[in-house]
């Protein structure tokens, strides 16, 4: 009975259904513009009260949908993380890139931000959530060297080493932050990101008090757009549709959105610019979908038996092989 009930938790781990593949894209489409629209707020907006005033609208409708649906917010285990994966997932990560951007040009963000899905893939092997692929070190290193083709024209510039170093902060909390919504217990994405949105919203707004940036409302109408697209689509419907995919899908094939997202956000800046396409876009864009096809998509065949351990367990899968005695980390 455990062993039908791990390779149950497997397969669905492995190869996404409908569904969650759905959800997969909508998180890359929606990511992908948000690097447009938050270009515009930043014209009008602080980046901390930016993302602070971003959350915090986006945590009201999530509290809102929650009480007016019925669904139910999350308890004990649930709650408290939720409440980390906001904090860690929301403000530590946004704090700690948008502090490393200052100085950084926004290419050298745009190849470190391509270290998501390494990293996510060695914190959930520490974890416990994962076991050591070939193909996943393999597709997150060969996507990354895409990310880095397509701005290979852009990186330059001389970039000092604390704003690296607080790039790649925020990329270890990305990563972590997707390992922290696996061990919450299976919930509602609503109401798991009502109060993931509270909490990082918070934390976003002391922050922004605590560095006296201005605070003020969005007044020309390309940025109040911009606002309401990163309120709804950009992070309403972008997390909902995440924490869907992390239910159903392993940590780190999801983190793999982060990679495709350039070739979202690229060609359609380039198309409300009248820029052309480049050739750099292409080749890097080519790479980066074999690597995606490696690291998230190609499994080679293996048997799993009841003593043995799964590459990566959905939720309602450590519920299961919990009740069957397993060793396997609670969620």
């Amino acid at each position: 009975m455990a062993s039908a009930q791990v390779s149950a938790g497997a397969g669905s781990a492995v190869r996404p259904d409908p569904t969650t593949l759905i959800a997969f894209v909508v998180v890359v489409v929606t990511g992908g513009l948000n690097a447009i629209a938050a270009r515009q707020t930043l014209g009008e907006l602080t980046p901390f009260w930016s993302a602070a005033l971003r959350f915090m609208l986006a945590a009201l409708i999530m509290v809102s949908i929650v009480l007016v649906s019925g669904r139910g917010f999350p308890r004990g285990r649930a709650l408290v993380g939720a409440a980390a994966y906001g904090a860690v997932g929301f403000a530590a990560s946004y704090a700690f890139v948008y502090s490393g951007l200052v100085e950084a040009p926004a290419s050298a963000g745009a190849v470190l931000l391509a270290l998501t899905p390494l990293f996510t893939f060695g914190l959930a092997i520490i974890q416990g959530q994962e076991r050591y692929r070939l193909e996943g070190l393999v597709g997150a290193v060969v996507a990354m060297l895409g990310v880095a083709v397509i701005f290979a024209d852009q990186l330059g510039a001389d970039v000092p080493l604390a704003s690296l170093v607080l790039i790649v902060l925020g990329v270890l909390c990305i990563a972590e932050s997707g390992v922290i919504v696996k061990w919450i217990p299976r919930g509602d994405p609503f109401g798991t990101n009502a109060v993931a949105m509270t909490s990082g919203g918070l934390i976003l707004l002391a922050l922004t008090i605590v560095s006296g940036e201005p605070v003020a409302l969005p007044s020309g109408p390309e940025a109040i757009s911009a606002l309401v697209y990163l309120v709804l689509l950009g992070t309403v419907v972008l997390f909902g549709a995440y924490v869907y995919a992390l239910t159903r899908w392993s940590a780190s094939a999801v983190s793999y959105a982060t990679l495709l997202m350039p070739l979202v956000a690229v060609p359609t800046a380039a198309i409300l610019t009248g820029e052309p396409i480049t050739p750099l876009l292409l080749v890097g864009g080519a790479i980066i979908l074999a690597g995606v096809y490696v690291g998230a998509f190609l499994r080679r065949p293996r048997r799993l038996s009841a003593t043995s351990s799964p590459e990566c367990l959905p939720v309602d899968g450590w519920a299961e092989v919990e009740v069957s005695s397993s060793p396997a980390a609670n969620r």
